[in-house]
């Protein structure tokens, strides 16, 4: 993807941030800056502290130790700093008995917005997310990819200029998951800037302009997507088959090496494999299943 022209103020700072659940270290030490109009993500596997330092953003949890600052103005614990904030978080916080209008209005309210200007929000929010026809019907009517979508419209009621938006897709389809890739790229051409966690490797490929790997509560790497591959993701691998029979190597030279394979002899199949964020991943936080 291409990188996004983002500014060099910070929307968010965390320094040396650390949380502790009893004798788990859910966040240890983490230290990273959000730029202006950028997206940023978040990537590690279940369980690596993600939720936990969107939550410790937001002002949900405190720190045991480390400061946040939210677009300079101080920590989440003030009023004025958390109103620039807008969160959609991965447990769906809307409600099941009230219509998608009736939650926005309820929640817009919650940041002092009134009258004509929580009307005309709302108006925009369910149009933005595509549930205008809906806006009367029961959120427990809706499907998974619509209550995701009213989710995120809820984070955007009061027009905040800083979104952290945790596991945004998970448990859609893949219509509802690409409608939230658009309007996630639609707020970032607005000026947006997005805080995205997930643990979806391709979402961050595609989405993000830079990426921290988290696990285990630390954080392994941060750059852009390019440099990360640049740096972690290893070699191509080429596989062929031919005359002269299997050959799997790993290279730096793609072409010079499938230049010097036909030389040898006819190929009959070939499989190129180009370094990617997965292999980042996968080299970064190890291969293991995790059972959390």
């Amino acid at each position: 993807m291409l990188l996004a022209f983002y500014g060099e103020r910070q929307m968010l700072r965390l320094q040396n941030v650390s949380k502790r659940f009893g004798e788990i270290v859910a966040v240890d030490g983490l230290s990273l800056e959000v730029r202006e109009g950028e997206i940023f993500g978040l990537l590690g596997p279940n369980g690596a502290g993600k939720t936990t330092t969107v939550n410790m953003a937001v002002g949900i949890l405190k720190p045991d130790s480390g400061s946040i600052e939210i677009a300079g103005i101080g920590p989440p614990s003030r009023p004025e700093a958390r109103r620039k904030v807008g969160i959609a978080p991965q447990s769906l916080a809307i409600y099941q008995s009230l219509s998608a209008q009736e939650n926005l209005e309820f929640f817009g309210g919650l940041y002092g917005l009134g009258g004509k200007h929580l009307r005309e929000r709302v108006v925009w929010c369910l149009a933005f997310v595509g549930l205008n026809e809906r806006k009367n019907s029961l959120v427990k009517t809706f499907s998974g990819g619509m209550r995701r979508r009213l989710n995120l419209a809820a984070a955007l009621v009061h027009d905040p200029p800083l979104l952290l938006l945790d596991e945004p897709t998970v448990g859609v389809d893949a219509q509802s998951r690409n409608a939230i890739f658009e309007k996630i790229e639609e707020l970032r051409k607005d000026g947006k800037t997005i805080i995205y966690t997930t643990h979806y490797i391709e979402e961050a490929q595609r989405l993000c302009d830079r990426v921290g790997i988290l696990d285990h509560g630390k954080l392994l790497a941060l750059d852009t997507v390019q440099n990360l591959i640049a740096a972690y993701a290893g070699k191509t691998t080429i596989i062929a088959e031919g005359t002269e029979g299997r050959v799997e190597v790993e290279t730096t030279d793609p072409i010079g090496e499938l230049a010097r394979l036909h030389a040898r002899g006819k190929l009959t199949s070939l499989n190129i494999k180009n370094p990617d964020l997965e292999q980042v991943f996968l080299n970064l936080t190890g291969r293991h299943l995790r059972d959390v």
